[in-house]
């Protein structure tokens, strides 16, 4: 019997002609620029996206653990306001690029950083959104086990037939596989209609957690509970904290600020996704209020920071209020995995083997490797080995644009200190060097424009290496605090905000002190110059979008 599932060719895409690149291998239907039928995401769409992913247990966890470094909430949400505002700006600087051009980021990256150093930033993407789908859906699970210990209060007295060695219970892997299964036929959808569970989960979880809200005030009016909580901190200490919680706020969407081209290509219109200059600040800082006060009215009621909201939930004796409760923080997280996670690895990975990936496929193999291959319960069971490092991996990929707490902020920081290098670079090229002039097809092409010194642009890595080398101490120092770096330690606690100005300080200079001319155009080349062409055979397309950029490259 032919074994054809061992064929190449069986999972080879459906073959189309492409209109970008030199040949159909280098792009698929998913990796093209969308086209304007699929351009369905309206203002609406990106209120609702945003609303959803603001709610996620990591903003609410984010809030409330500056409460348990020693913040008061006048100090933290000034810290989330001002985070939450600064990343919004970046964000709608990304994505009207991808707005404009209909493109994802790894497409995009090529422009900035040449056509072959972009895969470094691609895969090392891949890596942290497998990570992180991971570490999700364990946390996931968790809401899984609240809600059938809401209905069947025993399962908590289940037998553990797993070895300890496993690091994880019986009941644990059940919870975990059911979570698993819940949010897998999701993966399934596209990115233009997955905005439909976005709307869903942005109008069901809000209210959800307004009503902890309420019930937090109720139990323990915010004179008490609020009121009371003062800074334990001082001085520079204080300073220091603050500034590590801004370095937080700035970093918990470090990966969304850079793969915002991801969702914005499918905007209906440039204008369409400015609303999250707006939206962003006002849902986060929200979201934070929320997780601050429910957090303060627990430390009164049980007598602890319960920073984690299941770990709060956990305490009700109200068994209807702790199902619906862990329900909101399930479709939560499954909504933050997708776009935050499975969407971005699917992305990348078509641009890595645009020949057998498309999005759905890279999702399903998002979660799969994700989900089962990574085993996260292994991954947390040993946090301090792992999770230590994971911070210093991230850190090199950084500025590429229930723990402890401290180990909490570590990976965020590192996660944001590499992911905006990356973005700086990509914002400063694309709107300050090229002033918006950019060649889509060229994107596709790794002979084209964009290849610079043999795939490589030199003036992206230099940025990226003074961006990052001077944290290292301070991570070092982060992950084992016997190790003395002297001040050099502080610099980690604003990690993002030393890498956003240093990237564009280098890459700016660089870039115009040593051009590369053969990027440089009068005018854009944008995909709808080659969608637009609906009459003639596709040899016919392909020479006259030659002759186009020839034309442009001759007046360039």
């Amino acid at each position: 019997m032919e074994l054809k599932y061992l064929k190449k060719s069986y999972w080879s895409l459906e073959r189309e002609v492409s209109r970008f690149g030199p040949s159909s291998g280098w792009s698929n239907k998913d990796m093209d620029p969308v086209p304007p039928e699929k351009r369905t995401w309206t203002t609406w769409d990106y209120c609702f996206y945003w609303i959803s992913d603001a709610t996620n247990a990591a903003v609410w966890q984010l809030a409330s653990s500056m409460i348990a470094v020693g913040l008061s909430w006048r100090q933290a949400i000034p810290a989330i306001a001002t985070g939450s505002g600064l990343i919004a700006s970046v964000i709608v600087l990304n994505g009207t690029a991808g707005a404009r051009l209909h493109i994802a980021f790894p497409v995009l990256n090529r422009s900035s950083f040449g056509f072959w150093l972009s895969y470094f930033s691609v895969v090392s993407r891949v890596v942290l959104a497998m990570f992180w789908f991971a570490i999700q859906t364990y946390t996931g699970s968790e809401c899984v086990y609240q809600m059938l210990k809401a209905i069947w209060p025993s399962i908590a007295r289940v037998p553990n037939r797993l070895p300890e060695s496993s690091h994880i219970t019986t009941v644990g892997m059940m919870c975990y596989f059911l979570f698993w299964i819940i949010q897998f036929p999701l993966m399934f959808l596209s990115p233009h209609k997955i905005r439909h569970f976005f709307t869903l989960k942005g109008t069901l979880v809000p209210i959800a957690w307004l009503s902890m809200l309420i019930w937090a005030f109720v139990k323990v009016p915010a004179s008490k509970s609020l009121e009371n909580s003062h800074s334990t901190l001082s001085g520079a200490a204080m300073s220091w904290a603050w500034l590590s919680g801004l370095n937080s706020a700035l970093g918990i969407y470090a990966t969304l600020s850079v793969n915002i081209p991801d969702f914005t290509r499918y905007a209906k219109n440039e204008k369409a996704q400015y609303v999250q200059l707006l939206i962003i600040p006002v849902a986060f800082t929200l979201i934070g209020f929320i997780g601050i006060s429910v957090t303060a009215a627990g430390e009164v009621l049980y007598g602890e920071v319960l920073w984690d909201p299941l770990r709060l939930i956990d305490r009700w004796d109200n068994r209807a209020a702790a199902f619906f409760a862990s329900a909101s923080f399930l479709i939560a997280t499954i909504g933050s995995n997708i776009s935050a996670n499975s969407l971005s690895a699917a992305n990348d990975m078509t641009v890595l083997f645009p020949k057998y990936i498309d999005i759905r496929r890279g999702q399903i193999i998002c979660a799969i490797i994700g989900g089962w291959a990574l085993c996260p319960w292994e991954i947390l069971a040993s946090a301090p080995g792992f999770l230590s490092f994971m911070s210093g991996y991230t850190v090199f990929l950084g500025p590429f644009a229930g723990m402890s707490v401290k180990l909490t902020y570590s990976v965020h920081s590192t996660s944001a200190d590499f992911l905006f290098c990356l973005l700086n670079s990509m914002v400063a090229d694309y709107w300050i060097i090229h002033k918006c002039k950019v060649d889509v097809p060229a994107m596709y092409d790794p002979m084209g424009r964009y290849r610079y010194w043999k795939g490589m642009n030199w003036r992206a890595a230099v940025a990226l290496l003074v961006s990052i080398t001077p944290t290292l101490p301070g991570l070092i120092h982060d992950i084992n605090g016997e190790i003395f770096v002297g001040n050099a330690a502080f610099l980690f606690n604003i990690a993002w905000l030393y890498g956003f100005f240093t990237s564009i300080a280098v890459y700016v200079p660089l870039s115009i002190y040593f051009p590369a001319r053969e990027t440089f155009m009068d005018r854009a080349i944008l995909a709808d110059d080659i969608l637009s062409t609906d009459s003639g055979s596709e040899n016919e397309i392909d020479s006259e979008k030659k002759d186009h950029v020839s034309e442009v490259v001759k007046t360039a």
